[in-house]
C-alpha cells in the first residue's frame, strides 16, 4: 500500500509512511472473485464512513467526477499500464481540480487477492497504516473510489480524499 498527501498552497507531495510493505499475496485463490465492482466499491465507502463515524468525523461523500479519476488509475494498474504506485498522482489531482476546486487532496491505494472480502482487506489495511489511516481521518468532505480487478483476480483500489473550497 502506498499513500501521498498533496497541499495545493503548498504545491508539493509529501510521501506518508514509505516504509510500509504490502503482506505478500496469496498465490492462489481462496475466494470467489467478487464481480460487481460498483458495488464493493459502495462497501469499500461504506466502511469508510463507519470508520470515521467511529472517530466522531462527518461523512465523506461519494462524488463520482473524483470517482472517475480514481477508476482510470486503478485499472492502469490492474492492466499492467502502470506499476503499483502514486507515479501520476500529480495528473490525477489536476484534473480532479478541473472538475472540483479543492483546497487539499490526498490518495490511498491498496491491492489484494483471495480474499472472500478484497473490499474490507483494503480498508483494514489502511486503517492499520499511520498515513491511510491520517487520510481516512482528514479533513476531507468528498471521496471518490475506483477499484478494478484483473484476469488474475488481483483487484486495485484506489480512494481519492478532496476537500473542497
Amino acid at each position: 500500500m502506498a499513500v501521498v498527501l498533496f497541499l495545493k498552497e503548498r504545491g508539493f507531495q509529501t510521501p506518508i509512511d514509505p516504509s510500509f510493505s504490502i503482506p505478500e499475496m496469496s498465490s492462489f485463490p481462496i475466494a470467489k472473485p467478487v464481480d460487481n465492482l460498483d458495488e464493493l466499491k459502495q462497501s469499500v465507502h461504506q466502511q469508510v464512513n463507519e470508520y470515521r463515524a467511529s472517530k466522531n468525523l462527518p461523512p465523506l461523500q461519494l462524488d463520482p467526477r473524483i470517482s472517475e479519476e480514481a477508476v482510470k488509475h486503478s485499472e492502469a494498474m490492474a492492466s499492467g499500464e502502470v506499476k503499483f504506485s502514486h507515479d501520476g498522482s500529480k495528473q490525477r489531482f489536476q484534473a480532479v481540480g478541473q472538475k472540483i476546486p479543492y483546497r487539499m487532496i490526498a490518495e490511498n491505494l491498496a491491492y489484494n487477492s483471495g480474499y472472500a472480502d478484497p473490499g474490507r482487506k483494503a480498508v483494514e489495511g489502511w486503517i492499520a497504516s499511520d498515513g491511510h489511516r491520517r487520510n481516512m481521518e482528514g479533513n476531507f468532505n468528498l471521496t471518490g473510489i475506483g477499484i478494478a480487478r484483473n484476469a488474475k483476480g488481483e483487484y486495485y483500489f484506489t480512494q481519492i480524499f478532496v476537500r473542497s473550497r
